[in-house]
């Protein structure tokens, strides 16, 4: 089984642990909530990671914390008619806003790979 990382914020009340897959998840519901993207894609590494029993929460996003800071690789898929660039950029505000709120920890980067395009099945 995986080892599970934790971002950890120390006050003087005591200490806060959250795991990386709780940020992933938030940073997941940031980029789903944008117009324009289409669904979630992963790369080789996430698709085995989910076949051993990673949950499907946070697919399509990694998360890295060093030196007191996240970086936040989300691999997704745009619908047509989108324009790519802009629907990228709403995805790495939105990461940056929601994760930052929620966690009270800074976010250095958010890494977009659009993965694919996605099309509206006719009726």
């Amino acid at each position: 089984m995986a080892e599970q990382n934790y971002i950890t914020r120390t006050s003087a009340e005591g200490s806060v642990h959250i795991a990386e897959e709780v940020v992933a998840t938030i940073a997941a519901e940031a980029v789903r909530a944008v117009d324009g993207v289409g669904g979630f894609s992963t790369s080789l590494g996430g698709e085995i990671a989910e076949f051993l029993g990673k949950k499907g929460g946070s697919r399509g996003v990694k998360v890295t914390y060093a030196e007191q800071e996240l970086t936040v690789d989300v691999f997704f898929l745009v619908q047509y008619g989108a324009r790519i660039v802009d629907v990228a950029k709403a995805a790495q505000e939105a990461v940056v806003s929601n994760v930052e709120a929620i966690t009270g920890t800074a976010v250095r980067q958010v890494n977009v790979t659009v993965c694919g395009v996605t099309f509206e099945k006719s009726k």
